[in-house]
């Protein structure tokens, strides 16, 4: 590992030939938001969508996706800098005070490079390298020579988000924070976007805006991921267009719980797979051509994919045992989807209990011919064909009940109105539980 000091440069050429990174961001003292700025040869922000952050997490090219932090870093981003466009010419990672204070009251912090999960270099800092500034440019990432290479920043800038983002050519909305101005923007875009690119979404957003907004939550900001079973007994599901239909309803939620316009696909029957996001640009034909590239398959195994997605999203322990609580800055909603049970229980169960340390809710839909639920909207039977699905939403040994179960005879049962309440069931008092947990910062 190399110690770098300000100023100082590193070429990536021969660290990491294939430009697949991480950054990871640390600081003690103080609450930063951090952000990543893709500008082109200027150095400006000529397209807000590679302003990377807690609620843009991802560019459209997948080159930059923000994370939660691991167990030493409070933020990361994900870098795959051959996915970048050519008129991205430089990442400034940067971070600003959430709330009062000054960057001269931070006790430590560091930026470091990670790569295939080895240390590269770091970057250290504290607030005796600064004095009354709002925010600091930390490190860039930048083109040089047709290669890329790092320079440790530790610029600070005294009027904040605003000043930074201003320094880099956007616009700043005078009546409102620059953090703020930003989202409600994001959420214009999006409105637009989902009337443009997929109409037939544009009365699902709406309906679960109104479920949310029943439970306080319609200001409220999420991940959203669908994990799909793909047994071969899914077939006529598949075949009938249903699980396409189910997955825009969840693209819905996912609109209003993010203005990104996308969400994580997981795939699982014997292996898992994690096939690009599903968004507005491609979710007319999405499930078929996932299908199409990922055949159904023999078996189901339920932990498999529940360590895939943990692993995904919070990849300092690489979906295994977790006993402390992580906490990051945004939730993440899965939607697990089967019709059937799991030929690695004991897997499955050690995977629910570990992950109840992570902020990540796992709403669980059993597709079947019996009913059974909690909720008011599913009338109980006798039987169901879920009790493995039944015994995880009461499973014991967890640090908070991280799960949510219910089963229906069809994926298209409920109407829209139904099925959005029924998602928000038991995620607002989860979320309640993860905040009070320390899950969510």
């Amino acid at each position: 590992m190399e110690t770098l000091s300000k100023g100082q440069r590193l070429p990536l050429a021969n660290l990491v030939p294939d430009g697949v990174l991480e950054i990871g961001v640390a600081a003690q003292g103080l609450a930063l938001d951090v952000a990543c700025f893709g500008l082109d040869a200027a150095g400006k922000l000529s397209d807000e969508r590679y302003m990377t952050f807690f609620n843009q997490p991802r560019t459209p090219c997948g080159g930059v996706e923000a994370r939660a932090g691991s167990v030493d870093d409070t933020a990361e981003f994900a870098l795959q800098l051959a996915r970048l466009p050519a008129g991205i010419d430089r990442l400034v990672v940067t971070a600003s005070i959430d709330g009062g204070g000054v960057m001269s009251q931070l006790q430590a912090g560091h930026v470091r490079l990670r790569a295939g999960g080895r240390e590269l270099a770091r970057f250290a800092f504290a607030g005796s390298d600064f004095a009354q500034e709002k925010a600091v440019m930390l490190a860039e990432i930048y083109r040089k020579d047709g290669g890329w290479r790092c320079m440790a920043v530790g610029q600070g800038f005294n009027g904040g988000l605003d000043a930074l983002v201003q320094h880099f050519g956007g616009e700043v909305d005078q009546a409102a924070p620059a953090a703020a101005s930003a989202i409600q923007q994001a959420k214009i875009n999006l409105e637009k976007r989902v009337e443009r690119e997929a109409p037939q979404l544009v009365s699902l957003v709406k309906q679960a805006g109104v479920s949310l907004q029943k439970v306080g939550l319609l200001d409220h900001r999420a991940k959203v991921c669908l994990c799909l079973d793909i047994s071969g007994s899914m077939g006529r599901l598949y075949k009938e267009g249903l699980v396409q239909r189910f997955a825009e309803r969840i693209l819905a939620l996912g609109c209003k719980f993010d203005d990104d316009g996308e969400i994580d696909v997981f795939l699982f029957g014997k292996n898992v797979h994690h096939p690009a996001p599903m968004a507005l640009s491609n979710c007319n034909t999405y499930v078929g051509q996932a299908i199409q590239r990922h055949p159904l398959e023999g078996d189901t195994r339920y932990g498999a994919a529940m360590q895939a997605i943990r692993a995904f999203y919070f990849p300092d322990k690489a979906g295994g045992e977790r006993t402390r609580p992580v906490a990051a800055e945004l939730p993440v909603y899965v939607m697990f989807v089967t019709d059937g049970g799991t030929s690695d229980q004991a897997t499955t169960e050690k995977q629910l209990r570990w992950a109840s340390n992570e902020p990540i809710f796992w709403q669980f839909m059993g597709i079947g011919k019996g009913r059974k639920s909690k909720s008011k909207f599913l009338a109980a039977f006798a039987d169901s064909d879920f009790p493995f699905l039944e015994k995880l939403d009461e499973l014991q040994g967890r640090l908070v009940d991280n799960a949510n179960y219910f089963s229906v005879s069809s994926p298209d049962e409920h109407s829209d109105a139904e099925l959005y309440d029924l998602l928000m069931t038991e995620y607002p008092g989860w979320l309640k539980l993860a905040r009070s947990n320390g899950l969510l910062r």
